[in-house]
């Protein structure tokens, strides 16, 4: 069994201000998406990684895998309108087989450690799939302006990347979505829509995803 890491990188990053993609940013003259690739390159269990991205960004990309010899790296693939076709322009041109985990990751979560990301392996080795999520600790509200409901915290969880699933699961559920113009946010929403039941692994704080610039102030602040 082999085990492919997808790394979606084809945001434009417009919403949040940013002069340049997230994934992009610089931080001690590296890029975000650099932090994020070493650990996949680190990890024992990795044995391919295929990058998702904008076709106007394969040049940096190609010198950063040179710079960093990122050698798991086979694929450079384009990306799509939403991260949802990013991602399934990868699976469609990889090599993965039936039992291949596919492991899908953030560009944007670069602070994704070792032990969260082995552990989730585990997991989905045990059971099929996995997907990292942390605990919600604060209170939680629904409404909108006002205070309608609390939710059960014991019962909310952030989700976070990595998720993984096997080949064979995660391209039905792609399938299916393209069939059904189904658009959703992350691939545990897809597999789910197959009717199949989605593990939890333990994430972390430390695993966030940057999206605004207070995000990539406190990147850099922990970096």
């Amino acid at each position: 069994m082999k085990i492919v890491a997808i790394i979606p990188a084809g945001g434009k990053g417009t919403r949040s201000g940013f002069p340049t993609p997230k994934q992009y940013l610089k931080h001690n003259n590296k890029e975000v998406i650099c932090y994020c690739l070493e650990t996949f390159q680190k990890n024992k269990f990795i044995n391919e990684i295929i990058i998702a991205a904008e076709p106007e960004y394969f040049d940096l990309l190609l010198k950063i895998i040179k710079k960093y010899k990122f050698n798991k790296i086979s694929l450079i693939v384009e990306g799509g309108s939403t991260r949802q076709q990013s991602v399934y322009n990868a699976l469609l041109s990889s090599e993965a087989n039936n039992d291949d985990l596919i492991v899908v990751h953030d560009a944007a979560r670069p602070l994704l450690s070792d032990n969260v990301l082995t552990n989730a392996i585990y997991t989905a080795q045990r059971k099929g799939n996995a997907v990292v999520c942390i605990k919600a600790k604060d209170t939680l509200i629904k409404g909108h302006n006002t205070v309608e409901t609390y939710l059960n915290r014991d019962e909310v969880y952030y989700v976070q990347t990595p998720q993984i699933f096997k080949y064979e699961v995660l391209i039905k559920a792609f399938n299916k979505a393209t069939k059904q113009n189904l658009i959703t946010t992350d691939e545990s929403s897809l597999v789910r829509n197959l009717g199949r039941k989605v593990f939890i692994s333990e994430g972390s704080v430390f695993n966030f995803k940057i999206t605004t610039k207070e995000d990539f102030e406190l990147f850099k602040k922990l970096v």
